[in-house]
Order: C-alpha cells, then structure tokens, then sequence
C-alpha cells in the first residue's frame, strides 16, 4: 500500500510540475525542456526501482514525457491537452516497433526462445548442464565457464546473452550460482567484448562514428587505425571483464550480490523470494521424471548452427561476395552488415535444425515440436513488451534533447587534463539516462574529439585516444547498468533473472568499476603512460575484491 502511495505522489507532482510548466506551449521553434528533458528517464528508472513494475514504470515515463510534449507544442485547452498527451503516450510504441531494426531484433528474440523451448523439451539444455558438470564441479568453475564462453561470442551483444544465459543457466542452477550472478556474468561478456571486438556487428558503426568526428576537424586519419588505438583506453570495458573473471576466480562479492550468492549457496534457492524471472523454466522441470535421452548434440547443434550461420550471415548480408576473402575483406563486410536480419537468417535455421532433431529421434511429433516452440517463444513475450517500451523511452529523450541537455554541462574551458575523465562521466549519464549506447556514442563523439584535439592542434594524440575511448566505454557503461537499457533487459531475460534484482546486483560491481576507470582517466590526462594506469587499474580491481569481497566459497558461508 505504501509503495502504492509513493507511485501516486512521484507520479502526480511530476506530471503537475510539467503541465504547469508548459502550460502556455504552442510557440514549438523556441522549446527548450531544459531540466524537463530528463524526467521521462528518471521517472522511469526510479518507478522501477520503487515498485519493481518494470512495464508500469516505462509506460508512466512515457506518458510524462508526451505530457511534457504535448504541453509544450499543443495551444489547446488543459483537458485536450489531457487526451492528446494520452494517445500521444501510444504513438511511442508504435513507432518503436515500426522501425525496421527494432522489428528484427523482437524477432529474432522470439525465435531464439523457440529454438530454446524445443531444445529444452527434448533434454538438451540439461544434457549440457550434465556434460559441463562432471568438468565444472564447482560454483568456481561454473562461473569461469560462463564468463569464458561469453567471451567467445564475441560477434554480437545480442547474440553474446541469448547464448550464453539459457545455454549455462542449467549448469550454473544445479551448482547453486544464483541468477542475479548468472545474469550479471552475461551482461557483463555482451556488450563490453562486441564492442572492442576487432569483427564484430559494432565495429562499423564506430568505424563510422570515428571517421565522421576526424573528417570534420579537416584531418585524415585510418579510422581502423584509431579504432585499435583507443582499445588500451577502453578501460570500463577492461577493467569489467577483468572483474568479472575476478569475482568467479577468487569467489568474493560484496553488496547485495553477496547475499545473492549466500542466499543460493546455503538454501539452494537461485532466485529470491519474490522474485519474478522474465523467462519462464518450468518447462525444464518436466524432464526431471521423463525417460527422454539426454543427448549433448541435442542442444549443442542448434548453438552451433546459430553461432556459425550468423557469422556467415553477417558476411553474406554485409557484402562479403563483393570482398576479397581475408581479414580485411570480412572486417569490411561485418562492418556493413544487416545485423538483425543476419540473427533472424541464423536463428530461424537453428529452430528448424532442433525441429528436425527432435521429430527425428522421435522424441516430439511434429505437432509437439511446433506447440514446444511456440511455448519457447510465447515465454518471451514480457521481454519483448519492455524492449519496446525502453526503446519507446529513447524516442521521447532524442524528442526532448535529453543528451544535449546533460552534454551542456561539459564546458569548453576545462583544463586539458580533465577532459577525458569528465567526456566518460558525462558519456556514461546520457547512455544511463537514455538507455542505448550507440545514440550515447552518435551525440558525444562530435562533441568530445573536437574538444579535445583543440589541445593537440587536431591531430591525433594521447589525449585524443584517451577521449575517445572514455565516450565509447562510457557509453558502454551507462548503458550497461541502466534499468531502461535493451541489453540489461536481454540479460535478465537470458538467464531467468528478476530484472530489477539484476540491476541492483550489478550496479555496485559496474559502479566501482567505473570508478576506477574515472581515476585511470585522471592519471592519463596528467600523463601517466597508460600501460602504467591500466597495471594499477587491474590491482585496484583485485584488491577491491581481495579486502572488501566477502568469500562465498560453500565451506566459508557454512563456518559463518
């Protein structure tokens, strides 16, 4: 009832703040929303954590800001404004599903949950979970394993978690890793390896991007060149995977992963009282009294087609015919390529694969395989409601100016040496505001190269590096730990995670990371080397584990 309460007020003093606002609007050449700009997001994000309603909280972010919109642009009277605001609110959601991009990757998300209920039905997963446990024995090893598999998909963030989660969750379930871990050990291997991926669906958006923010400051530059370049200055992206293998190698955590992981080592419960999973297993649950044979290449198959085809997809669709066959030629072609129809290709190949599988063996009749593959997707239909919303949410900020609000407050008389770290803190606020890294990347790349090849005369420099590798790591984080991010979604809903739960596990471990790649960036811009930073970064990482970790090693938690 409380939380109820505080919904009604949050919501009511934002709305009645904006109307009143805007309540003259109708003059649409001279708008500025200002502060204004950043209230869909931050109701949106708040709401979530408050109620744990993750699609009540991105529908109020969106009615506030059409609220905000439509009082600003429309000169009708209070209450038509009222109705205008309502269907306006609709319009997002629409026109997020209507964009071509957004369609394939829902439906590319729902064909990999088919592919995932099929396999699932005919033992596969737990195939896999059964060979990977006489290996990974241990809560250790099962974590490593995750983390290491998703360095391996590395070619896509998207592909990276719809892999990775449902393909380790059995494994990780049955050694009592719980899903907040899980979830976070996905997040943490998608984004941040794709995008310093040397062939990746990201290389030629930021190839693009760098290209674009050189040639407008008059210089040439080998935008590939840079592009390696700046990797040794990624360091959220270093210092997170780095982490990652940390936190499995050493067993330690902290914050609320650590009464996450106590909680699934002592009771053997992977998710929290309460908690809502955005992927349903129960399916899983009926092979436990089935004479089904668990059969690894049952699962093992379909993954693999998957993974290969989408590569060949990505070739093929990114002109791979038309360039010669070496690394050069499939780093153009990957770089020009139609990522989510590539994923559709690979995924929808992979579901008949399984299909095929399981009529064949006679494990499922045709109709049975069908209806296990219709339930594999209708299982992600929550998952793909919020996508849309988030993206929804992203609309109204690129609406409102939300980034270039939070931009103005970078100034262009900052001494030289604070511009990386301050190009990485504002970079990761716009991504966490807004949710999407790559429109993060496409508002402060402009904006961040010229500011700091001003200090170097335009050519490229350390410092220039250092800039540009705080914007596309910065926005890899702000997207990274944001409630509203699409990735963050995927993730929760890869490993059958509560998503909030996800967000409140993850955000100290992203946080504290992030905050020693801030520090990196101050010691670059006073000119320590980097090799040096990134030495005392990785130490930072460890001891932070080492003395702050509590050890959630089963013999440990039981002598507490």
């Amino acid at each position: 009832m409380k939380k109820r309460i505080w919904v009604i007020f949050i919501l009511a003093t934002f709305l009645l703040m904006s109307a009143l606002a805007f309540a003259n609007g109708g003059d649409t050449e001279t708008i500025n929303y200002g502060f204004w700009s950043i209230i869909p997001p931050l109701l949106a994000i708040v709401l979530a954590f408050v109620t744990k309603e993750v699609i009540l909280s991105l529908l109020l972010g969106i009615f506030s800001g059409a609220v905000i919109n439509v009082f600003a642009t429309s000169s009708s009277g209070f209450f038509m404004k009222l109705i205008e605001s309502y269907t306006k609110t609709f319009e997002y959601p629409v026109n997020a599903l209507a964009d071509g991009w957004h369609a394939g990757i829902i439906i590319f998300t729902l064909t990999i949950g088919g592919m995932v209920g099929v396999i699932a039905k005919m033992g596969g997963t737990r195939a896999i979970a059964n060979a990977l446990a006489k290996k990974a024995k241990t809560a250790r090893s099962a974590q490593l394993a995750t983390a290491l598999m998703g360095v391996v998909v590395f070619f896509d963030d998207y592909a990276n978690t719809l892999i990775v989660g449902p393909t380790m969750r059995p494994l990780t379930d049955k050694l009592n890793v719980s899903r907040e871990k899980l979830s976070y050990i996905v997040d943490s291997t998608a984004a941040p390896v794709a995008t310093m991926a040397a062939i990746s669906t990201w290389i030629g958006y930021e190839l693009g991007l760098i290209g674009d923010a050189f040639n407008a400051l008059g210089t040439d530059v080998n935008p590939y060149g840079v592009f390696f370049q700046s990797i040794p200055y990624r360091m959220y992206g270093l210092f997170a995977l780095f982490m990652v293998f940390m936190v499995g190698f050493l067993m330690r955590d902290f914050g609320p992963m650590y009464e996450a992981e106590k909680r699934a080592r002592l009771t053997g419960k992977v998710l929290a009282d309460g908690a809502e999973p955005m992927l349903s297993t129960d399916f899983e649950k009926e092979l436990d009294n089935s004479d089904i044979p668990l059969r690894v290449s049952n699962a093992l198959v379909p993954i693999l087609t998957l993974i290969i085809f989408a590569f060949v997809g990505l070739w093929y669709s990114g002109g791979g015919l038309e360039e010669p066959f070496n690394l050069e030629g499939i780093r153009n072609a990957f770089g020009n390529a139609d990522a989510s129809a590539a994923l559709i290709w690979a995924s929808a190949l992979a579901s008949i694969v399984a299909v095929i599988m399981a009529v064949s063996q006679g494990i499922m009749t045709l109709r049975k395989a069908l209806e296990a593959w219709v339930e594999g997707a209708k299982s992600l239909v929550i998952t793909t409601i919020i996508l849309i919303l988030a993206w929804s949410i992203g609309s109204i900020a690129s609406d409102l100016g939300t980034a270039e609000y939070l931009v103005q407050v970078v100034s262009s008389s900052l001494p030289g040496w604070a511009v990386p770290v301050l190009v990485f803190i504002m970079s990761s606020i716009v991504a966490f505001a807004t949710g999407t890294s790559w429109g993060t990347m496409a508002i402060m790349l402009p904006l961040a190269i010229p500011l700091a090849a001003a200090y170097t005369g335009n050519a490229p420099s350390t410092l220039v590096f250092a800039t540009l590798g705080a914007v596309l790591t910065g926005s890899t984080f702000g997207d990274h730990c944001s409630p509203i991010s699409d990735t963050t979604i995927m993730s929760s809903m890869a490993s059958s995670s509560d998503h909030i739960d996800h967000v409140k596990t993850q955000l100290p471990y992203a946080v504290t990371v992030a905050s020693v790649a801030a520090v990196g960036y101050i010691l670059v811009g006073i000119g320590l080397p980097i090799w040096i930073t990134l030495i005392l970064g990785f130490a930072s990482v460890w001891a932070i584990l080492r003395f702050f970790g509590k050890s959630t090693d089963p013999k440990d938690l039981k002598a507490i």
